[in-house]
């Protein structure tokens, strides 16, 4: 348990320090851009389509479960296996996760962005001639508008950032590397389209891979002795 907490104060200031604060002024203006622009509006009006819908719908769940299901499961598989590396991915990846989760409510306490109109994960035809733009709704203060929904998104943000830290973990393995950001971008594109608007998708995937690529980097495996790598 205590390497889940491997280097995390640290972690935490580094995400909001140097560079790295650039990154959350990109996401903040690329979100007002793309709600002032009406792009907002009209990528919800677009995509509610029931066999987009139906296509997303999985990651709404998967988006909640595979962060801790899957690092408990890897940390299971690493203790039976008694490999260290895979128990570290797994707690570099608790780490990541739950930077995602907190870093992403932190910031919906205080942005309170109202939700994008749906009932359920089903829009109603015979209100659809009468849904009113809502996509500038945000309530600035502290917790005017809870922190389980609004901006940025959390499904992204969290799964994002597990993604970026396994990429920092595992630089060149491509196929993990590839489905990493396949899954990614399936669970935030997935809430994009149903519980959330597109800029807290892209504000949460900004956010998201700076949280990951720095929980990875703290734990970083160290590379092999000159002498132990191949001549190859």
């Amino acid at each position: 348990m205590p390497e889940l907490f491997h280097r995390l104060p640290r972690n935490v200031i580094a995400i909001f320090s140097g560079r790295n604060l650039i990154w959350h002024a990109l996401a903040i203006v690329l979100t007002i851009l793309i709600v002032m622009s009406g792009f907002e509006w009209s990528y919800y009006l677009s995509t509610r389509g029931d066999s987009i819908r139906a296509l997303a719908r999985p990651a709404i769940m998967l988006g909640s479960a595979a962060p801790i299901f899957g690092t408990l499961l890897l940390l299971i598989i690493g203790d039976v296996a008694r490999n260290r590396r895979i128990i570290t991915t797994a707690w570099a990846l608790g780490q990541a996760a739950i930077l995602g989760y907190l870093i992403s409510c932190c910031y919906k306490a205080f942005t309170g962005r109202i939700p994008p109109p749906f009932r359920g994960f089903r829009m109603s035809a015979m209100n659809s001639g009468s849904l009113v733009d809502t996509s500038h709704g945000f309530q600035f203060g502290f917790l005017k508008g809870g922190v389980f929904w609004g901006w940025p998104s959390s499904h992204t943000t969290v799964t994002f950032a597990m993604a970026a830290c396994l990429i920092a973990l595992y630089p060149k393995n491509k196929p993990l590397v590839f489905i990493a950001l396949l899954y990614a971008l399936y669970i935030g594109l997935g809430v994009s389209v149903t519980i959330h608007w597109f800029s807290e998708f892209a504000a949460g995937a900004i956010i998201g891979s700076v949280i990951g690529t720095i929980v990875g980097r703290s734990f970083a495996f160290p590379s092999p002795p000159q002498s132990e790598r191949g001549s190859g």
